[in-house]
């Protein structure tokens, strides 16, 4: 039986299938691929990150499958969803859908009071980064977007995961616009601002809206994976020709 293909973009930290632990069961029912951005692998050192480069894997996954089938869902967290846009944006035809959770877009939203008030916190940080170490940036990071205090990284993979966030590029100069004629969900954790203020902008554009708990990560929730899980189980049903 064919198979739509969902293509499952991550934001920082986990990687790959790691970073969609509720979602790993969708396998049974679709063709998912749990990619990994420019930079993320387990055993080499990251590099600078490339929102173009991020945009390529996402279109080369939704590519011919070899069974003459393009084309397929992306849902993607984060700063995964800067990838996710640009890739639509790009080849509208590719893309069934996108599922846009927490989404850092932040250039889409950068005069509005709260993305402003972050970037204008953030800025310093990421004009600095380059003159810091790993482990000073991510602790820094973590207070001012969190509040809180963060251990110093300890294993190979802790460090790593430190230097990768240093050398992301803030999310605020991604070159994003609106994706045309593209069904849209954006699902938040409704605990931030920030975010709420980029899933409203969305949804004047468009775009569905949905709250679930679970912070940054409501896909994690029973809620979120639902919400999730029904947007594209409903656009399958009403573009079951076009992906036939």
């Amino acid at each position: 039986m064919f198979k739509q293909r969902v293509v499952f973009v991550h934001g920082a930290g986990s990687f790959g299938s790691a970073a969609w632990p509720r979602q790993h069961g969708m396998a049974l029912s679709y063709d998912a691929l749990f990619l990994r951005r420019h930079g993320y692998d387990p055993v080499a050192e990251p590099v600078e990150s490339s929102f173009e480069e991020d945009a390529r894997i996402v279109l080369r996954s939704l590519a011919d499958d070899g069974r003459g089938a393009a084309g397929g869902h992306v849902v993607a967290h984060s700063q995964g969803a800067v990838a996710a846009m640009m890739a639509a944006v790009e080849r509208p035809d590719l893309v069934f859908s996108l599922t846009l959770v927490e989404p850092a877009c932040l250039s889409l939203t950068a005069e509005l009071p709260a993305t402003a008030a972050h970037i204008g916190l953030m800025q310093p940080l990421f004009d600095a980064r380059h003159q810091m170490s790993d482990q000073d940036f991510q602790r820094e990071f973590v207070r001012r977007v969190y509040a809180t205090d963060l251990q110093q990284p300890a294993t190979a993979e802790e460090k790593r995961s430190a230097r990768r966030l240093r050398l992301q590029a803030p999310a605020w100069e991604a070159p994003l616009h609106i994706v045309p004629g593209v069904p849209t969900l954006v699902l938040t954790g409704g605990w931030e601002p920030l975010y709420e203020e980029i899933a409203g902008y969305l949804r004047e554009t468009g775009a569905l809206h949905r709250t679930a708990a679970g912070g940054h990560r409501p896909h994690d929730s029973v809620e979120g994976d639902r919400i999730l899980r029904s947007f594209i189980r409903d656009v399958s049903r009403i573009q079951s020709p076009r992906a036939s």
